[in-house]
């Protein structure tokens, strides 16, 4: 798959992410998608996934992320930017990494580049 088809795969998933689109979401995992949070927590699983946006959603309604720069290397993308939410702990700086397998998202992982 070339790597804008990449790309758009990652850009459309973090837009489902923005929207709080859960059904969207949760169309774009894999089975066994994994979710890894900044402090190294993961989260095996479609199912399991989608329970967790569901409370994540409900807790910070105002949440959103915007990229700044987004690379493709292999089926890996890696975006640079920022999250927004009025809960500072999750307001500032980030790196997400997406690994895509078919049309589908197999992980998701954010990076703080600050303390909070």
């Amino acid at each position: 798959m070339d790597s804008s088809k990449l790309m758009l795969i990652a850009l459309r998933f973090n837009e489902k992410i923005n929207q709080q689109d859960l059904e969207g979401l949760v169309e774009l995992m894999t089975d066994d998608h994994t979710f890894i949070d900044n402090a190294g927590n993961v989260t095996k699983g479609k199912d399991a996934m989608k329970e967790s946006w569901r409370e994540f959603f409900k807790k910070f309604p105002d949440y959103r992320n915007e990229f700044t720069s987004v690379s493709v290397q292999d089926n890996v993308v890696v975006m640079m930017g920022y999250s927004v939410c009025s809960f500072k702990q999750l307001d500032g700086p980030n790196v997400w990494v997406a690994k895509i397998q078919g049309e589908r998202v197999s992980e998701w992982r954010v990076s703080w580049l600050n303390e909070r």
